[in-house]
């Protein structure tokens, strides 16, 4: 399975069942699976979407948002505990102007969940910790 590296962008060859093995970059030697979401720019975007075989979740928020700023610790809190499954990322919509228009994001918080580089599911707004399990286990 490829993953690309939080830290440094390499794509690292991690066998699935080694997954939990907490892997650590060939590169860098960072740890490829983290517990916390990675904040992604224009310029790394879309080589982590297009080249982690895992599904990315990525949550288009600003930090004027009080709802982003409400869902945030439910996000970071489930990163962890998903990190073999899904990978978490974060697109500040403030900063990334053009990516968040690019991907059409006209309200925030959006979720928006990728494979293979695709958009393949949606949702807008904040959504609490059992909500947010339930549909990542539709992924």
């Amino acid at each position: 399975m490829q993953l690309v590296c939080p830290s440094c962008g390499t794509v690292n060859r991690v066998p699935q069942e080694r997954l939990g093995d907490a892997p650590q970059c060939g590169k860098c030697g960072n740890p490829v699976l983290g517990d916390q979401p990675v904040e992604l720019s224009a310029a790394t975007f879309e080589r982590y979407i297009e080249r982690n075989e895992l599904p990315v979740l990525v949550d288009f928020w600003a930090p004027w948002c009080g709802p982003c700023q409400q869902f945030a610790p439910v996000f970071s809190r489930l990163a962890g505990p998903w990190a073999t499954r899904v990978r978490f990322a974060k697109v500040n919509t403030e900063a990334e102007q053009a990516l968040a228009a690019r991907h059409g994001i006209r309200s925030i918080p959006t979720l928006a969940v990728f494979k293979g580089g695709r958009e393949v599911d949606r949702v807008s707004g904040a959504l609490p910790a059992q909500q947010l399990e339930a549909w990542l286990r539709r992924l």
